[in-house]
């Protein structure tokens, strides 16, 4: 098969701003081959969408998913400083992040803490849930666009504070976040990469990273609000979790915490107003097995709702971005 024999369709009447581009893919044996002869339509289409969801691809194991991305001409990204663990397939490709089915993932765009994070994100779903589950998409410029004028200019003149605590018991460990666990290896990570790090006596690992809250796609300038300032608040967790990890590690030594640039504590208030915009602007789209989801992940943030039953999404992680070609709003250090 040499050219995607469909045509790229406009966006779903009714799905409103954030929603993906849906496009039915012909029966193949040959996935990876489909994608191959596909790829310029659904570059087109991921570029005035923000996220493309092709039903009905038959993908069934993670070598397809690894074939597939493969063939989209892409360079894998490697993952790093992960806040959960993941199974990681071949380059590029991975688990789901293990997270408790029975709690939500809220808006987030994948690994923006990071330098060199993924411009492009694809799901497949091998196995759909019985219940839940499904992925939500909302567009970060309308969400920017949203948001308090207030709360925006503060983050953009000084980004936002990301701390977390490594105890080898909550989230990733040290070795699933850097690939190792030598001190010095970290340490010379930690350094290329702007982040604080700091031993403590328990032999637990503590780091600080100043990042933007909003970029300029490097396509066509628009500023999106680009972070994970509520999903790793600890205002986003459950109020029993909450309680929980603060009575067991103290309010300094949450697995993970989001502050403004300048340190100071953000509000549960400011957590909520954010969420509330994320929500107003969510799509939500069900699984289906066999359905491959493409997000331009500066665009497009996504989440995943709580669900029951077996459920397994592969996510492939791709094109890694450089801090400079985004326009970031405050200094990050370069890698």
């Amino acid at each position: 098969m040499t050219s995607m024999e469909m045509t790229v369709p406009p966006l779903n009447p009714g799905r409103g701003p954030g929603g993906p581009a849906i496009l039915p893919a012909p029966a193949v044996d040959d996935p990876a081959r489909w994608a191959a002869g596909a790829r310029d339509e659904l570059h087109t289409a991921l570029v005035e969408h923000g996220a493309v969801l092709v039903h009905g691809l038959g993908l069934r194991d993670p070598e397809g998913v690894a074939a597939v991305l493969g063939r989209l001409d892409v360079e894998p990204v490697a993952e790093r400083e992960s806040f959960a663990p993941r199974q990681s397939y071949s380059p590029g490709v991975h688990s789901s992040s293990a997270w408790p089915p029975n709690q939500p993932m809220c808006m987030h765009h994948e690994l923006s803490y990071t330098l060199g994070f993924p411009r492009l994100l694809l799901f497949a779903c091998l196995c759909a849930p019985a219940t839940g589950g499904a992925i939500g998409l909302a567009d970060a410029a309308d969400v920017l666009e949203a948001l308090p004028r207030g709360l925006t200019d503060r983050f953009e003149r000084e980004g936002w504070l990301l701390a977390r605590s490594y105890n080898g018991e909550i989230g990733a460990t040290v070795t699933e976040a850097f690939g190792t666990d030598d001190r010095d290896a970290v340490e010379r990570y930690c350094d290329a990469h702007s982040i604080v790090c700091s031993w403590q006596p328990d032999g637990g690992l503590r780091t600080e990273q100043r990042r933007s809250a909003v970029v300029r796609h490097p396509a066509d300038g628009r500023r999106c609000w680009f972070n994970q300032i509520a999903f790793l608040n600890e205002w986003t967790l459950a109020p029993e979790v909450r309680e929980y990890l603060v009575d067991e590690y103290g309010p300094d030594g949450l697995p993970f915490n989001t502050r403004y640039g300048d340190g100071e504590a953000i509000g549960e208030d400011v957590i909520q107003i954010v969420n509330s915009v994320y929500e107003a602007h969510t799509v939500r789209l069900p699984w289906e097995a066999g359905d491959l989801l493409l997000v331009d992940n500066i665009r497009t943030a996504h989440s995943r709702e709580a669900y029951e039953g077996p459920r397994d999404v592969v996510v492939a992680m791709a094109s890694p971005a450089r801090p400079g070609t985004c326009s970031p709003t405050i200094e990050v250090g370069p890698l």
